[in-house]
């Protein structure tokens, strides 16, 4: 099943406020009624074509993104180091998320912005302590997600906060699919259509029901949350007027022009 938020176009008839829907094979989107992160699914007698509305980021953490560093071993050895002897994460404020079609925007304080695409896990329940066999339990689908990064301010800083939490500096979509595996889909980013990352959730050194559990045994995650697994190797600078998507198997294509600020 394939959730989306969405804007209606105003001819719609269906208010102004960003709705939630599921989106069939027939590009039409049955709207729901509220979240279905916190209300469950819950179907209106609504209908409106995907053609007709603006999506959205399909979720807004309400509370953090999580991520993991260094967990595809060619991206960390491409990045001069070592897969480390336990996961590496993050945090990314809310601020950062963006959606489909929205513009990743460069900074002033970067002259070296790289694109970094993953699979990203929606929570669907609050989970803490879950162990890895039950991590299902409380996922409530998967998205693709870039995150993007000033690689200059990275390296600069000697810590990773600054360079990864500019606004625009997470874009997520184009959908929340809720039925998939995530331990074998291809995940590849292209910029201006040249193939720049062209990996697999296969090598994933750590799988993503291993980061639910990992993460959940240290800190709660809530309803909304939202974890990148990793990036592979490939990746490399994108400036203004680039456009950069990412693809994973299964779930569908999430692109983004590049401005500057």
């Amino acid at each position: 099943m394939r959730i989306v938020r969405f804007s209606p176009n105003a001819n719609a008839g269906l208010g102004n406020d960003p709705l939630f829907g599921v989106l069939n094979d027939e590009d039409q989107i049955l709207v729901l009624r509220g979240d279905p992160i916190y209300s469950g699914i819950v179907p209106t007698e609504s209908k409106v074509a995907l053609a007709d509305v603006r999506l959205l980021a399909p979720v807004i953490p309400r509370s953090k993104v999580v991520c993991v560093g260094k967990n595809y071993a060619d991206h960390a050895k491409e990045m001069g180091g070592d897969v480390p002897v336990e996961p590496v994460i993050f945090l990314k404020p809310n601020t950062t998320v963006i959606g489909d079609g929205d513009f990743i925007v460069l900074p002033p304080q970067s002259t070296n912005v790289h694109h970094e695409s993953e699979l990203a896990i929606v929570i669907g329940a609050l989970a803490k302590n879950v162990e890895v066999d039950r991590a299902d339990e409380v996922i409530f689908g998967y998205t693709c997600a870039n995150d993007v990064t000033a690689r200059d301010l990275q390296n600069s800083d000697q810590q990773w906060t600054r360079s990864k939490s500019f606004d625009t500096f997470c874009p997520l979509g184009p959908w929340i699919e809720t039925e998939l595996d995530p331990e074998n889909l291809g995940i590849s980013c292209q910029v201006n259509g040249e193939t720049k990352q062209d990996g697999n959730t296969s090598d994933l050194v750590r799988s993503a029901r291993e980061m639910v559990s990992w993460i959940s045994h240290m800190m709660t995650l809530l309803p909304g949350d939202v974890i990148l697994t990793g990036t592979p190797a490939g990746v490399s600078s994108i400036v203004s007027g680039d456009s950069v998507s990412v693809t994973i198997e299964d779930i569908g294509t999430l692109t983004n022009s590049v401005t500057v600020r």
